[in-house]
C-alpha cells in the first residue's frame, strides 16, 4: 500500500469517528501492517496537509481527531447557535483545585478555597466527566480522593496534564480570575463540545455571572448552571 492510500485510509477513518481514535486502534486499519511509527509519520503528514483548511487533525490523551479550529467558531455558532453551559467561579475555582493539585478529597479543596463546597458541584463535575473519584486516603472516615479524567483532558484538547497552564493554587489562596480563564481557555482557547456531525467545535466556558466572593468561612452556595 502506498502513503497516499494509507492518508486516505487513516483520514477517513478519523473523520468518521464519533471519538478520538489511539494509534493501537488505527493500526487495526492496516491488519497490524503498519508501525506505530509509521501511523504517528502519517499521522504527522496528515497534519501537514491539513494546516491551511477549517479543520485541524490533533492528538489529544484519548488519541487523535479532526476538530474544528477556534477561528471558525463564530460562523458555526451561526450554524448551531445552541451555547454550552457557563459555569460558576465556585465550579471553575474547584476544577482548577483538583487539575492541579490531584488527587485531593473534598477536605483539601475546602482549605484552599477557605469555604465549604456545595456538593452540587462536584456531582457538575462528576456528571460532565471531568473529575472521577479514585480512591480514598487513609484517615478518618477514608475520604474520597478526586482526579480529572481523560475526558476532561480530551475536552480541553491536550494530551497531558504537563501542558496546563502554569497556576500556582496555594492552601488558603483559591485561584484568581485571569487563573481560571487560563485554565477554562487551554491549549486552544476553549473547551470542546460535540457537533452533530461528530467533528468536534469549540465552544467557550467562563465564570458564571457573580462577581460576588463568598465570604472567608461560610458555605458556598453557588448551584451549577
Amino acid at each position: 500500500m502506498n502513503t497516499t492510500d494509507a492518508k486516505r485510509i487513516l483520514e477517513t477513518a478519523l473523520i468518521c469517528s464519533q471519538q478520538p481514535v489511539p494509534v493501537r486502534d488505527l493500526r487495526v486499519l492496516f491488519e497490524d501492517a503498519l508501525s506505530a511509527d509509521s501511523i504517528k509519520a502519517l499521522l504527522a503528514d496528515l497534519q501537514q496537509d491539513w494546516g491551511q483548511r477549517g479543520l485541524e487533525l490533533v492528538c489529544v490523551a484519548s488519541g487523535w481527531r479532526f476538530q474544528s479550529r477556534p477561528e471558525m467558531r463564530e460562523f458555526l455558532d451561526r450554524l448551531h447557535p445552541e451555547k454550552p453551559p457557563k459555569y460558576t467561579r465556585a465550579t471553575l475555582e474547584t476544577l482548577a483545585i483538583i487539575a492541579y493539585r490531584q488527587p485531593v478529597t473534598r477536605a483539601d479543596m475546602e482549605d484552599i478555597r477557605g469555604v465549604m463546597i456545595n456538593s452540587l458541584i462536584l456531582k457538575q463535575l462528576e456528571d460532565r466527566g471531568w473529575i472521577e473519584v479514585i480512591g480514598h486516603r487513609e484517615a478518618a472516615g477514608r475520604p474520597a480522593l478526586f482526579a480529572t479524567t481523560r475526558q476532561f483532558l480530551d475536552d480541553l484538547g491536550i494530551e497531558s496534564l504537563d501542558q496546563l497552564p502554569v497556576i500556582d493554587i496555594t492552601a488558603g489562596d483559591a485561584p484568581d480570575v485571569p487563573a481560571l480563564r487560563a485554565l477554562s481557555d487551554g491549549a486552544q482557547t476553549a473547551l470542546l463540545v460535540e457537533s452533530p456531525s461528530g467533528i468536534a467545535t469549540t465552544a467557550s466556558i467562563g465564570p458564571g455571572e457573580s462577581s460576588h466572593p463568598t465570604p472567608q468561612g461560610t458555605k458556598d452556595e453557588s448551584e451549577p448552571a
